[in-house]
């Protein structure tokens, strides 16, 4: 198994109006984006091809919207990346360039 492109813990995780897990996981790995709860357990997943990620236009810059399998999801990240020895999820900003990063379509 190859070391995840993008790994993300601590993550609010929201569909539409309801929470699905206040400390989930972001990873990107293997081609596939997989969204998980803290234990572990896959609450969605999806080729990383068929994954949208966009930033939303009025909300901090701590939130992600993640559209996979027809579901969207809210992604609550970091405003700030982490200093380097401390824990906490990177910010919204990187979780978009690595889905796209992975997907080829950007830079």
């Amino acid at each position: 198994m190859a070391e995840p492109e993008f790994t993300a813990t601590g993550v609010r995780i929201d569909k539409r109006l309801r929470s699905l897990t206040r400390a989930g996981q972001v990873r990107i790995s293997d081609g596939r984006v997989e969204l998980l709860t803290s234990y572990g357990s896959e609450i969605d997943s999806a080729p990383v091809q068929a994954v949208r990620a966009s930033k939303p236009w009025f909300a901090p810059d701590d939130r992600a919207l993640a559209d996979l399998n027809g579901q969207r999801y809210v992604l609550t990240l970091g405003e700030h990346d982490p200093a380097p020895g401390h824990a906490g999820p990177p910010a919204a900003r990187r979780f978009i360039e690595a889905v796209r990063r992975a997907a080829g379509r950007g830079d």
